[in-house]
């Protein structure tokens, strides 16, 4: 919960700030403001890895970086790996990339981000459903490993 409060913090500092400089768009969104910067990080509360019970994340300072120009995943994994991925040396969901076709959705009740990673040894596809309270559920596809969800909160960079 630590990092809910400083989300909620993060953003009601910003709040203050847009309404000094008369910017009530932001204020009433602060979400889709930072949405809208391009600039933010998910963090990661808790895994669910297919098949498995879910698993607290909690203080670990798991997240993925979110920029038009990088994208920086630091999550753990656990499920099947394919390719000659062998036990012991699986690194979890650790890539890091440009983004291709990066796209942040609007709609009335949440925000959709997609972005797709490629990397020398695999590719990944990235999901993303964001709440208005900046609450999200990620979902990570991979050619070589099972998908996996995770859920957290999105905050400034």
């Amino acid at each position: 919960m630590v990092s809910a409060f400083l989300f909620c913090g993060n953003i009601s500092a910003q709040i203050k700030k847009d309404k000094a400089l008369g910017n009530e768009d932001v204020i009433s969104d602060p979400v889709r403001a930072l949405l809208d910067s391009e600039n933010f990080e998910f963090i990661a509360n808790t895994m669910f890895p297919m098949g498995q019970p879910s698993k607290n994340l909690v203080g670990s300072d798991y997240s993925v970086s979110f920029s038009p120009k990088m994208i920086l995943s630091d999550l753990p994994f656990s499920g099947v790996a394919h390719r000659g991925m062998g036990v012991g040396r699986d690194k979890g969901m650790r890539f890091q990339g440009k983004p291709m076709d990066f796209s942040i959705i609007h709609s009335e009740k949440e925000y959709h981000v997609t972005a797709s990673v490629k990397t020398d040894d695999d590719s990944f596809d990235i999901s993303m459903d964001v709440s208005k309270t900046g609450y999200a559920t990620l979902t990570i596809e991979s050619k070589n490993r099972e998908s996996v969800s995770y859920q957290g909160e999105i905050r400034k960079q």
